[in-house]
């Protein structure tokens, strides 16, 4: 389980259809307890988790449903690739 107790934690979940979407789409994002809850769902469900603060604290930013900035595709990019090394291992 996760680190209730700290306030400052942000997280955002992405949801990403290359058939239907031309960028990632924010589907959560939160701070504090409800960051530490969407990381929790997340977990229980088998979604990948990247920790990058900085990343975290600017999607949070952005509206839920929303496509991500163009400013941001690179360092997306660079996260989705980590997600893809982790999988090729773990199969």
């Amino acid at each position: 389980m996760t680190n209730h107790d700290d306030k400052n934690k942000r997280a955002a979940a992405l949801k990403y259809e290359p058939d239907k979407d031309s960028a990632p789409k924010i589907t959560a994002t939160g701070k504090g307890l409800i960051a530490a809850l969407i990381i929790d769902k997340a977990r229980e469900n088998g979604v990948p988790i990247v920790e990058n603060p900085p990343l975290a604290e600017l999607l949070t930013t952005i509206p839920l449903g929303t496509e991500i900035p163009v400013e941001l595709y690179e360092v997306v990019a660079e996260v989705l690739v980590q997600i893809l090394a982790l999988d090729t291992r773990c199969n």
